[in-house]
């Protein structure tokens, strides 16, 4: 039977599919580093096959950090800004995290990455600086807009052979406030 006021054969099913952005952010100087892993590893975790993972290395681009203007550090900023969840991830470097991360984000305005849920991420020897992505790199985050709802993760990096039980806790502990339960595909009957 038809919908009243719409023919019959302008009734389609179409099929729409939600793709989450999430980009990781690494502000390692070690290209390829153990802290990539791991917020890269996160990042798998939090996604289904249909988003999409932008990775953003800084070690590959540190050479052009302190260009300006420079077409690829404006794109990466979009790029992270555009983001819907930002890991960002920073070893231990004196209680906090690298100078690489701090002035790529220097790029940024006081909104720079409003709209963005932003996850703070650190790796240390021990957890000694198990607070630094608190104390440092979460009121940075905040500083620029971002929101970060969930507790922080600090990995120690002798135990990132166990990492899988760790994020499975994290995930566990904090996935209920994210937005990534849109990730799932979603069907929409429409009627012309």
């Amino acid at each position: 039977m038809p919908v009243h006021g719409v023919s019959a054969v302008h009734t389609e099913l179409l099929t729409w599919e939600y793709r989450m952005r999430i980009c990781v952010l690494v502000g390692n100087p070690k290209a390829g580093s153990r802290t990539l892993a791991a917020a890269e590893a996160l990042a798998a975790r939090l996604t289904v096959p249909s988003d999409t993972i932008d990775v953003i290395d800084l070690a590959e681009h540190v050479g052009e950090i302190f260009t300006w203007p420079s077409e690829k550090m404006d794109s990466l900023t979009a790029q992270v800004a555009g983001s819907e969840i930002l890991i960002v991830a920073s070893p231990t470097y004196k209680a906090s995290y690298t100078g690489l991360l701090k002035s790529f984000l220097d790029r940024y305005s006081a909104s720079g990455l409003r709209g963005v849920y932003a996850i703070p991420v650190m790796t240390g020897a021990d957890r000694g600086h198990a607070m630094a992505p608190d104390v440092n790199l979460r009121p940075l985050l905040a500083e620029l807009g971002a929101s970060a709802p969930t507790e922080s993760l600090y990995i120690e990096t002798p135990k990132i052979d166990s990492l899988d039980e760790l994020l499975s806790d994290w995930i566990r502990l904090n996935t209920p406030l994210l937005p990534i339960d849109a990730g799932a595909d979603i069907d929409v009957v429409t009627a012309r």
